[in-house]
């Protein structure tokens, strides 16, 4: 079985054991950032510039672009678009295999194509990499206007912001009204913004193990992997950029944490037990359990593809998250959106656990099951919307179908 990344297309497969030649392959130090550069492979990325943006906090980030890909045909009323926002450490390759300017394979390639649960034979997808991110999107580790990359001057951006920008390249793309806007995790706090934010911009809403407002618990999980990365002493306030080490140390703790918050705890005990890694036995002998060496190497993966800026902006994004900020109550601002809906948690979700999708769906007035969400059963916890394509799948069908 191939061993894959959480949270991309690599994280779409069951946990497995790190091999030696695992282990070799991601030694010696990353570079100082994953992120896609300026003057790297554009892959299947397109552009858009979109100018200066004004953020919620009041500052204005000047300059504005995000990078995105699509598949299939806008047709003449532009009414066949879906918008897709990815989750946290995902990108705008939702599709298509890995390869030049592309680091990892599509991260939800059994859902969207021709055929498929979200077909490309008869909706154009469009999916953006977020304002914030590392992948093409204007974020930290872009060139600011004085010539120098942005790093720990990057302002801060709320879900409010990254929607926004995503607003302004529908209104570049032509695209008035989506026929559908999806998103799970942190693409589904997007969803759900886009609904309380821009519902008459949407016929069609999927949001998938996500919430309407993160709560205390998620930020303090999210505070310590920012603290994580801000102790790594080659961090440097976010200015690593030119400096021979970056802090891969500290972004890899980071996402080790994040990742136990990724699957259920039933999973990781039945595929590693209290297995050893290697032949050393871990209790005081120098050696180390299986489920130790799988999350350093998924962390120390991971530092290779991501930027550790992107991921304090992303992360503090996420802590902002409350679509009722400003709006009134819950049930006021939910009341409001008309599109038809679809809400779906996963039993074994320990991020966003089924009581915060519940709680979306007793407000919106035109879901498709009801005033309670679609519940999966899944042994992979908060990641089985990237895994269980046929469950998902369904679910997504019968949300687009005419």
């Amino acid at each position: 079985m191939a061993l894959m990344d959480w949270q991309t297309s690599e994280d779409t497969v069951p946990s497995a054991f790190i091999t030696e030649a695992n282990r070799r392959a991601m030694s010696g130090a990353p570079p100082v950032t994953g992120a896609w550069r300026e003057g790297d492979h554009p892959g299947n990325r397109q552009f858009a510039s979109l100018g200066p943006l004004a953020l919620e906090s009041g500052e204005t980030l000047p300059v504005t672009r995000l990078a995105y890909e699509t598949w299939g045909e806008l047709n003449a009323a532009a009414s066949n678009a879906i918008l897709i926002a990815h989750a946290l450490t995902g990108d705008s390759h939702v599709v298509g295999k890995a390869g030049p300017g592309h680091p990892t394979a599509g991260w939800w390639s059994g859902m969207v194509g021709p055929g498929l649960a979200i077909d490309t034979e008869r909706f154009f997808v469009v999916a953006p990499n977020i304002l914030g991110g590392c992948q093409g999107s204007t974020g930290p580790s872009s060139f600011a206007p004085d010539g120098a990359e942005w790093g720990g001057r990057f302002p801060y951006l709320t879900i409010r912001d990254q929607v926004a920008a995503q607003r302004a390249l529908a209104d570049r793309l032509g695209i008035e009204r989506f026929f559908a806007v999806i998103g799970g995790s942190m693409g589904g706090m997007h969803a759900v913004e886009w609904a309380a934010g821009s519902p008459e911009r949407m016929a069609r809403l999927a949001i998938l193990a996500a919430p309407a407002i993160s709560n205390a618990d998620q930020i303090a999980l999210n505070s310590v992997q920012i603290e994580a990365i801000r102790m790594d002493p080659t961090f440097r306030g976010g200015h690593y950029y030119d400096e021979d080490e970056g802090p891969y140390r500290g972004l890899a703790l980071a996402r080790r944490m994040a990742l136990l918050n990724y699957r259920s705890p039933d999973e990781l005990n039945e595929r590693f037990a209290r297995s050893w890694q290697g032949a050393l036995d871990p209790l005081g002998h120098g050696g180390r359990y299986a489920v130790e060496s799988y999350l350093d190497f998924h962390g120390n993966k991971f530092t290779r593809r991501f930027d550790a800026n992107s991921y304090i902006t992303l992360v503090e994004a996420m802590n902002s998250h409350d679509i009722t900020r400003g709006r009134g109550t819950l049930a006021e601002v939910l009341g409001r959106v008309d599109a038809r809906a679809l809400v779906l948690g996963i039993d074994t979700d320990r991020l966003f656990p089924v009581e915060q999708q519940h709680e979306i769906a007793a407000h919106l007035p035109n879901t498709i099951h009801g005033h309670e969400a679609a519940v999966i059963s899944s042994p992979f916890g908060h990641d089985a919307f990237l895994i269980e394509n046929d469950l998902v799948g369904a679910h997504l069908a019968e949300l687009l179908a005419e």
